[in-house]
């Protein structure tokens, strides 16, 4: 049987999480926007099912990592609030690891996206 006011407690903290993540975070905001507008251009290129798919997942890849890494951010700032040069490495790698992903959305999304944008110059 589902607890429905447990239910309702949970998505309560989800949402407050997201609320919190979009506030206090610039890198998470900037990407929402230019998911939006990946968004927004699919469906003006009526990109097929399976790319609008493989788009799709590609952002929510890009903005979960970005949460991840907040909430390691934070954790380690909880445990060793001086930034300790162990604490940096990991934000420094827990940084890349969200560039990483970015840039191969980003390298994918062009791929999708260039023979549509070519046809609109010809």
């Amino acid at each position: 049987m589902i607890a429905w006011k447990q239910l309702q407690k949970s998505f309560g903290y989800a949402t407050n999480g997201l609320s919190t993540v979009f506030r206090s975070e610039q890198s998470f905001r900037l990407q929402s926007i230019v998911a939006l507008c990946v968004v927004v251009l699919a469906m003006y290129f009526r990109i097929p099912h399976l790319e609008f798919i493989i788009l799709l997942l590609l952002i929510a890849a890009v903005l979960i990592l970005e949460l991840v890494n907040s909430i390691f951010e934070r954790m380690l700032d909880a445990f060793k609030p001086r930034l300790h040069p162990i604490v940096k490495e990991a934000k420094d790698m827990m940084a890349a690891a969200v560039l990483l992903m970015s840039l191969f959305a980003f390298v994918i999304g062009i791929l999708i996206f260039l023979p549509y944008v070519r046809l609109l110059f010809l």
